[in-house]
């Protein structure tokens, strides 16, 4: 009996040593150590013998098991350490490869900005589903029951869910003002928050248009501020966020959800107000429009319009990015064309 544990402990060893990776040390371990292995044999057959050898077999198969794991841990040690040396080949002298490094798409990184600036103003950031109904899209913000904007020409309605009225009727948001409500109808005044988000609407793309685009709504509504203090604003967030002075005019403009409305433009940065494609060849472009919320939305969102009057602006924020950048088409920012979009790294 004595000279088969010296023959396992041998050949158990000199198997141990020969093993080259983790995988076949398991299974030399399994061979080994395992309740099928010849070390188990032994140790079955220990009840069988002369009482004056169980405990001297006994003790010498212990140790045996003992010095197996004790081999087998070095040899694991070895085999992992060698597999973490560099190779002989390998030249630590050669100047490396950087890895390639992304960046934020240019409309992220401006609303990034945006929030920022507006944090610093004391605004809350807003934000909800793409999906909305006609009664948020349409009817909570005073459009007429017979309002071309309701018609499939413009908006992208929810197959499936494309009748029925009011909250039933469900699409993909045409602009942002619509959940703006809803954040009226869930918080207390006074409310001061932007909500950044991308709208859509079935139209033809050219260079200042796309069928789906990103908005940025902001809206104070309080008991007492000023129109006057709205359009300060307006030149605040666009000096801070281009570095300097920008042109701004306020014309009269017909939205149904403020009362009095306006269009604001902002002078153009492509070529400078002298006239280029992206501003028609007139000096200034269309950013943003604004007002006062209309008397009916202010009820919409259960507040009394005698008591409570506020600011809007509706900011287009990929026509703010081409005025930053000097992007005159604005299909470029989702072309997915890498040459493109390596610029803004």
């Amino acid at each position: 009996m004595r000279e088969k544990l010296d023959a396992i402990l041998q050949t158990g060893e000199e198997k141990i040593r020969s093993s080259e990776t983790l995988a076949k040390l398991q299974d030399v371990k399994s061979l080994l150590l395992g309740k099928q292995g010849d070390l188990a044999d032994i140790l079955k057959e220990i009840p069988k013998l002369d009482g004056s050898m169980r405990a001297e077999i006994g003790r010498a198969a212990n140790e045996i098991k003992g010095r197996f794991t004790e081999l087998i841990e070095t040899r694991r040690e070895e085999i992992n350490l060698k597999a973490s040396e560099i190779s002989p080949d390998f030249d630590l002298t050669v100047p490396g490869i950087m890895p390639l490094g992304g960046a934020l798409h240019p409309i992220t990184q401006m609303c990034y900005d945006l929030n920022d600036t507006f944090r610093s103003m004391g605004f809350e950031i807003f934000e909800e589903s793409d999906v909305t109904s006609e009664l948020y899209a349409f009817d909570n913000l005073n459009f007429p029951p017979d309002h071309p904007a309701r018609e499939s020409m413009d908006t992208y309605w929810i197959a499936g869910h494309d009748k029925g009225l009011g909250g039933e009727r469900l699409c993909l948001r045409p602009h942002l003002t619509g959940a703006s409500v809803r954040y009226l109808q869930t918080h207390k005044p006074p409310y001061r928050f932007v909500y950044p988000g991308r709208a859509y609407r079935s139209e033809a793309t050219d260079a200042r248009h796309e069928r789906a685009f990103f908005q940025y709504e902001a809206l104070i509504v309080d008991r007492d501020f000023t129109f006057s203090s709205g359009k300060v604003m307006i030149k605040s967030v666009l000096s801070k966020v281009f570095g300097r002075d920008v042109p701004v005019r306020m014309r009269v403009g017909f939205f149904p959800f403020v009362e009095p409305g306006f269009e604001i433009d902002m002078g153009c940065l492509v070529c400078g107000g002298k006239g280029c494609s992206v501003c028609k060849y007139v000096g200034w472009i269309e950013i943003m429009p604004g007002g006062t919320p209309h008397p009916n939305v202010l009820r919409a969102a259960g507040l009394d319009p005698m008591e409570y009057t506020g600011f809007y602006v509706n900011i287009g924020l990929d026509r703010l990015v081409m005025m930053r950048y000097g992007i005159d088409d604005v299909r470029l920012f989702r072309s997915a064309d890498l040459r493109f979009l390596q610029q803004f790294k």
